[in-house]
């Protein structure tokens, strides 16, 4: 008989992070390609792209069963940051995104783990926002850290998620949402500086 052990399956903030790795990099790249803090023009785009993102989660932020699985999750919409970075720099503020099309409860948390896993990523964008003098109060409030911290806020965040029971297809669930998420940001990436897919 072996006496090799046996690993230890993912928890689901692993399984996730693993599903969308290729993914994650690409926004990235993509999102830095466009040079974001090289000018406040440069950064409006940033920010209506934020916009979009930030405005089609907000439903699920309030969504009240989705609090009572999250407790707190309410507390973490930024929309209302983005719009206030909007209005710091005196621009326009688009009209309100739709709400993202999300198939059910269990893809929901997907599109949340990629929206605060992207909060957790912010630190170096943040950073950057200040060759631009803008900074947590002014300009650059949704990209500023939880008043927890960043890691600190993440771990409670991944340790809600990791503690829901979930049914095997439930996670298949979750983690299509989140991959659905990195698309959406993606396709309006594309959208809001004018770029063919």
């Amino acid at each position: 008989m072996s006496t090799a052990t046996l690993a230890e399956p993912l928890s689901r903030a692993k399984q996730l992070k693993a599903s969308t790795h290729t993914a994650h990099e690409k926004i990235d790249k993509l999102v830095m390609r466009h040079e974001p803090f090289q000018s406040l023009e440069s950064y409006g785009h940033f920010l209506r792209l934020q916009h979009v993102f930030h405005g089609a989660l907000e439903p699920v932020y309030l969504n009240e069963n989705l609090n009572n699985l999250l407790p707190g999750l309410s507390q973490l919409n930024r929309f209302p940051a983005v719009e206030a970075d909007l209005n710091d720099l005196e621009m326009p503020i688009p009209p309100s995104p739709e709400a993202a099309a999300i198939g059910s409860a269990y893809q929901a948390l997907g599109w949340l783990y990629c929206s605060e896993g992207s909060n957790l990523g912010a630190a170096i964008l943040f950073k950057h926002t200040r060759q631009l003098n803008l900074h947590e109060t002014h300009g650059a409030r949704h990209l500023a850290a939880h008043e927890d911290g960043r890691a600190l806020h993440w771990r409670a965040f991944v340790q809600q998620l990791d503690a829901l029971e979930l049914t095997e297809e439930q996670d298949q669930e979750v983690i299509a949402g989140a991959r659905a998420a990195f698309d959406f940001y993606r396709d309006q990436l594309h959208r809001v500086y004018g770029e063919v897919a």
